[in-house]
């Protein structure tokens, strides 16, 4: 059995890597991308302090459950988005989006 804190480090490197994202990048589906790592980052920590609590608990596994429907329907919601975004504009960059203010 793998120790805590590689879990954590794991996590820790995803949400690491999904920040670095978020600043960085200008595409949408990459920001995207960064959005569902975090989300992953925090269900790996969920999963991790479910499993490692004594006794075990089966709460932190319902969280991630309902996490994961929550970022299926995040994803199939900003994916439409960007189609739109993209039919209206020709660019996903969301710089230069301007289209979409009201």
């Amino acid at each position: 059995m793998e120790p805590l804190s590689s879990y954590i480090i794991l996590s820790s490197a995803m949400l690491g890597i999904g920040i670095y994202g978020l600043v960085s990048k200008r595409n949408a589906i990459r920001l995207l991308f960064s959005i569902e790592l975090i989300v992953n980052a925090a269900n790996i920590n969920f999963v991790a302090f479910a499993r490692y609590s004594n006794p075990p608990i089966l709460s932190g596994w319902n969280i991630v459950f309902y996490s994961i429907a929550a970022a299926a329907m995040e994803a199939t919601v900003g994916l439409a988005l960007i189609l739109v975004a993209f039919r209206l504009n020709g660019t996903i960059d969301v710089r230069k989006l301007n289209r979409l203010k009201g």
